[in-house]
């Protein structure tokens, strides 16, 4: 059985659709989202409309959380809120209520069991859809983290970084991002996980898409701060 983890869209449609053919090409069985589909790209529609046509386990991200109920004060820095807010209200206008009532209903975790193996998936953490575990956590914080103790895989996204780690017993993944690559890597990034009779293994995979044409879209689009979001594209956060 192969399932693909994907997580941290953005809007970015174009990002999106190019993983979806990688995919189809790898002939998956299951498709995971973890969260942060729609907010904080040019395109949270047409992403949205992709994802619910999967008909694949969806769970949410503190971006679905941001787009029912608004950014609170202290969840991103200071400076960054009244920009962020404004890109909010531009995303919600693109979805209407039926889609934001799909949003709100999104549950908060995903447990998949597959020939014995468990594999338990979340957007941050656990307990919460705003936590930020790095790569470079120790091993006594991912535990902390990923409290689950029969979970033989944990996944999640949010960090935008994606990386494969074996610590105390279990496997982490972090899938990196679809739309907003933070690690220097214009290449959309989803996980990959393959389950055959008695083994289990995870692999990132990049997917090289049209980041110029986005860039381009951005361009001509009424986006708020498009500044800000072409650097991010250009220089996948670094």
């Amino acid at each position: 059985m192969n399932i693909a983890f994907i997580a941290d869209i953005h809007g970015n449609a174009t990002a999106l659709e190019a993983v979806l053919a990688d995919i189809e090409k790898k002939q998956v069985d299951q498709i995971a989202v973890l969260g942060d589909i729609c907010f904080r790209g040019v395109d949270p529609l047409r992403s949205l409309e992709l994802i619910r046509s999967l008909h694949a386990h969806v769970i949410k991200g503190n971006a679905e959380e941001w787009l029912v109920r608004g950014i609170n004060a202290g969840e991103v820095p200071d400076e960054a809120l009244e920009g962020m807010t404004q890109e909010l209200k531009w995303s919600t206008s693109k979805l209407d209520e039926e889609n934001m009532t799909y949003l709100k209903n999104l549950p908060t975790e995903l447990n998949i069991e597959a020939n014995g193996f468990r594999i338990h998936a979340f957007h941050a953490t656990p307990d919460s859809l705003f936590d930020i575990v790095l790569p470079d956590a120790t091993n006594q914080e991912l535990n902390e983290k990923f409290t689950r103790p029969n979970a033989d895989m944990c996944i999640y996204g949010h960090i935008h970084k994606p990386y494969v780690r074996y610590t105390d017993g279990k496997c982490v993944v972090n899938t990196g991002s679809v739309g907003l690559p933070f690690d220097g890597m214009d290449k959309a990034s989803y996980a990959l996980v393959k389950v055959e009779d008695n083994s289990i293994t995870a692999s990132i995979n990049r997917v090289t898409y049209d980041v110029q044409g986005v860039i381009s879209q951005i361009k001509k689009s009424d986006y708020p701060s498009k500044h800000t979001l072409i650097q991010l594209l250009k220089n996948a956060g670094a």
